[in-house]
């Protein structure tokens, strides 16, 4: 599975952004995914994750009810709604595919990058 992010750039604090994570290569519907952010000089840190079929979502406290993770199967497409952006939520964002049952990502996307001025 190749995935390829898209959708990031440069906004003003209190905007949004719809990031995008489209898949090619086989079908990603069986593949939980997530969303992966890292900011300069620290660790990526997890996001945002759904299940294969949609109805679980877990999203990560920093960005809870301001960040939507959705997806669309039919499109093998992955998508991160993020409103009201703040400074801190800048970074290069990266989407992932969770390929075994303890929770590791064989799959990663190149990366997009969020820039949020304040």
């Amino acid at each position: 599975v190749q995935l390829q992010a898209s959708g990031g750039g440069l906004v003003q604090a209190g905007g949004s952004l719809r990031l995008s994570c489209a898949a090619s290569g086989r079908a990603f519907a069986p593949y939980a995914m997530s969303w992966f952010r890292q900011a300069p000089g620290k660790e990526r840190e997890f996001v945002a994750g759904i299940s294969w079929s949609g109805p679980s979502k877990y999203t990560a406290d920093s960005v809870k009810g301001r960040f939507t993770i959705s997806r669309d199967n039919a499109k093998n497409t992955v998508y991160l709604q993020m409103n009201s952006l703040k400074p801190e939520d800048t970074a290069v964002y990266y989407c992932a595919a969770q390929t075994t049952s303890s929770g590791d990502y064989g799959y990663w996307g190149q990366g997009t990058q969020v820039t949020v001025s304040s």
